[in-house]
C-alpha cells in the first residue's frame, strides 16, 4: 500500500499560478501573439470610441430652424454673423434651412434682426446711405423709387397672412403742361401662406398703404394680385354690387349663432348634452328706408286765428266824354288860350255841403273819391270804383323725419331634432324610447321662448323626435409608424441599438476569444472528468488521468494474489473476531 500511495507524490507538479491582478494580465498577454496583442487594442479602442460618441451625440443641444427659403445673399450674411457671433450651426439637407441649438433660437433671431439681417432679398432706403458722388439726377431718381419699393414690401410682408411680397411703382415724369398730367400707378403681387386667404378689408388696407405712400396716387390705381394671379383689389366692389357684404354676411351668422346658443342651453338640460340637433335660418333686414312727411291742418276757431298778412286796395276812374262840335273844326289843334278858363260849380254844390268836419271843399269841376281826383266836365258822367282786401292766415305745419334701423329680424325658421330618451326594459336592458306627446310640447314651448317666436312676423319652428344614426365614429388618426415623434424617437432607438450591435460584435468576435487565450479556464473545468479523477504528470511530461480507488483495488488484488494468508487474516480483523 506504501508503494501505491507514493505514485503521485512522485509526480512532477505546474508551477502555482499569478495571484495578483496585474501579474495574471502580463501572464495572459503573453500567451497572445503579436497581431492577436494588436488586434485586441484595436477592438478595444473601437469599443470605447463607439461608447464615447454615442454619449456625447446623446448630449448635443436640439437643432432648430433658424430661418429658412432664404436667398444666397442673406444666407451667406447670416453665416458671416453667425461666425463671429460664435453660434454652432447645420444645414437642413432637404431645405436648406439654417439650424442652430434651440435654446439659443430667440437670442439669434434678436440680434441678427438689430443688424438688419434677412433683408430678404429687397433694398430699402439703405441704398439711398452709399450714394456716390455725382451721380445723376436720373440714377439717384431710380434708387429712390428701388428703395421705395423695398420699403413698400417689408411693410407688406409683416402682414400675418403675407409671407412674400414685392411692389412695382410707375411715377411719371412731372409735366408743365396740366392736359398732359398723368397719375401714378401701382402693382402689388402678394405671395400667401398655404391655406390663407386675405380679406377685403385687408386687401383695401394694402391699396390705402400703398397710396398713402407715394404722392398722388389713387387708391384706384394700385392693382393687388396674389400668387395665382387672382385679382384681389376689386374683390370688395364685386361682393358690393352682387350685394353680398362680408359684414352683414357675418352678422346673419351671428344672428344664427346666438339663437342656436340659446336653444341648445334650455334643450340640454332637459335631453342631455349631445341629444339635441338645432339648426336657424334668420332673414335680416338690411334695406335703409329714411322717410319726410309734411302735413297742414287749418286754422281752429275765429278767436284762435293768426293773421299772418293784410292787404287793401281800392281805385276809383272816371270816363270823359266826347268834346267838340263835330267836323273838321273840332279836329284841328286848339288855339293857345290867353286867359285862365275857369268852369261853374256843378249842380248846386254849394261850399260846406256833404263835407266832414275839417275836411277842405274839393275845387270847382273836380272829383275826389277813393283817393283819386279827376276833373268833371259834366254833371252826368260815369264813375267806376273797385275795392280789393286779401288777407293771409297762418296754417299749422307739421315736419316728421323718419330712418329706419339696419339689421333687423324679418323672420326666423327654426328646425329641431331630439334623440330618443335612454330607458330599460323589464330585463333591464338598455333601449331607447321615444318621446311621448306631452314631453314633445314641452320641448316645443321652450324653444319657443327661447327663440322669441313672433307669429306676426311670420316666424316658424319644427320640433321632430327621432333616433340618432351617429355611425361608427372614424377618425382619421395618423399611424404610429407616421406620427413625427415616433419617428423621431424610433431613429433615436435605432442609432442605440446600431452602436450595441456593433459593441456587441466586437466583444464576441475579437475580444471575447482574445480573453479565452490570455486567461484559459483550469484543466479539471475544460475536461469532462468523471468524480474521483486525478490529474498527473508523468516522468516524460506527459499529463493523465487516474482513478485513485480503482489503483488501490487493483493493488489489493495483486496484494492478495501474492500473499492469501495475510489478506484473510486482516479480513478476520475487520469482522471483528478470530476464525
Amino acid at each position: 500500500m506504501a508503494a501505491a500511495t507514493d505514485t503521485p507524490a512522485d509526480a512532477v507538479q505546474a508551477p502555482p499560478p499569478a495571484t495578483k491582478p496585474l501579474d495574471r494580465l502580463r501572464e495572459g498577454l503573453n500567451r497572445l501573439t503579436n497581431q492577436q496583442k494588436i488586434i485586441l487594442m484595436v477592438a478595444i479602442a473601437a469599443v470605447a470610441a463607439l461608447i464615447v460618441g454615442a454619449v456625447l451625440a446623446s448630449r448635443q443641444p436640439d437643432y432648430k430652424v433658424l430661418f429658412s427659403n432664404l436667398s444666397e445673399k442673406d444666407g451667406g450674411a447670416i453665416i458671416a454673423s453667425l461666425e463671429q457671433l460664435n453660434v454652432p450651426y447645420r444645414f437642413a439637407d432637404s431645405s436648406g434651412a439654417i439650424l442652430v441649438p434651440s435654446n439659443r433660437v430667440h437670442e439669434v433671431r434678436l440680434r441678427l434682426a438689430s443688424q438688419g439681417l434677412p433683408k430678404g432679398g429687397l433694398v430699402g432706403f439703405e441704398l439711398m446711405e452709399n450714394q456716390k458722388f455725382g451721380i445723376s439726377q436720373f440714377a439717384e431718381q431710380v434708387n429712390y423709387q428701388r428703395a421705395l419699393e423695398g420699403e413698400l414690401s417689408r411693410t407688406i410682408q409683416s402682414v400675418a397672412t403675407v409671407e412674400g411680397a414685392r411692389v412695382h411703382l410707375a411715377i411719371p415724369k412731372p409735366s408743365v403742361f396740366v392736359r398732359e398730367e398723368q397719375k401714378p400707378t401701382a402693382s402689388v403681387m402678394v405671395s400667401l401662406y398655404p391655406g390663407r386667404t386675405l380679406e377685403p378689408a385687408q386687401v383695401a388696407g394694402i391699396q390705402h398703404l400703398v397710396a398713402s405712400s407715394v404722392p398722388q396716387l389713387p387708391t384706384a390705381n394700385v392693382t393687388v394680385i396674389d400668387q395665382q394671379g387672382n385679382l384681389l383689389s376689386q374683390l370688395k366692389s364685386k361682393l358690393i354690387e352682387a350685394g353680398l357684404d362680408p359684414t352683414q354676411l357675418k352678422y346673419v351668422s351671428e344672428v344664427e349663432a346666438a339663437v342656436i346658443k340659446r336653444i341648445d342651453d334650455i334643450l340640454s338640460p332637459v335631453v342631455g348634452p349631445g341629444n339635441a340637433r338645432v339648426q336657424v335660418a334668420a332673414d335680416v333686414d338690411f334695406s335703409q328706408n329714411e322717410q319726410t312727411a309734411e302735413s297742414y291742418r287749418p286754422n281752429g276757431s275765429p278767436p284762435d286765428i293768426s293773421i299772418r298778412s293784410q292787404q287793401t286796395s281800392e281805385t276809383a276812374s272816371v270816363n270823359p266824354p266826347a268834346q267838340g262840335v263835330p267836323g273838321a273844326l273840332s279836329n284841328q289843334p286848339p288855339v293857345p288860350a290867353t286867359a285862365p278858363l275857369t268852369q261853374p260849380n256843378v249842380g248846386g254844390t254849394g261850399a260846406g255841403q256833404g263835407l266832414a268836419p275839417g275836411q277842405q271843399p274839393p275845387p270847382p269841376g273836380k272829383l275826389d273819391a277813393a283817393g283819386v281826383t279827376a276833373p268833371i266836365y259834366s254833371a252826368g258822367q260815369p264813375v267806376n270804383t273797385r275795392k280789393d282786401s286779401t288777407i293771409n292766415y297762418e296754417v299749422d305745419r307739421t315736419i316728421r323725419h323718419t330712418k329706419g334701423s339696419i339689421g333687423n329680424i324679418r323672420r326666423l325658421s327654426v328646425a329641431v331634432v331630439v334623440n330618443n330618451r335612454p330607458d330599460k326594459d323589464k330585463g333591464g336592458k338598455a333601449i331607447e324610447r321615444a318621446l311621448n306627446e306631452q314631453e314633445l310640447k314641452q320641448i316645443n314651448d321652450l324653444v319657443r321662448e327661447a327663440m322669441g317666436y313672433s307669429k306676426d312676423r311670420g316666424d316658424t319652428l319644427s320640433v321632430a323626435n327621432a333616433p340618432f344614426n351617429l355611425g361608427d365614429k372614424t377618425t382619421l388618426e395618423i399611424p404610429l409608424w407616421k406620427q413625427p415623434e415616433a419617428i423621431e424617437f424610433g431613429k433615436e432607438l435605432l442609432k442605440w441599438l446600431a452602436v450595441a450591435g456593433i459593441v456587441l460584435i466586437i466583444i464576441l468576435m475579437v475580444i471575447r476569444p482574445a480573453l479565452k487565450t490570455m486567461f484559459p479556464p483550469p484543466a479539471e473545468e475544460e475536461e469532462d472528468e468523471e468524480p474521483g479523477m486525478e490529474t498527473i504528470e508523468d516522468e516524460d511530461g506527459t499529463i493523465v488521468q487516474i482513478n485513485p480507488f480503482e489503483q488501490k483495488l487493483a493493488e489489493a488484488r495483486e496484494l492478495a494474489k501474492a500473499n492469501p494468508k495475510a489478506v484473510a487474516n486482516i479480513i478476520k480483523d475487520w469482522m471483528g473476531g478470530g476464525v
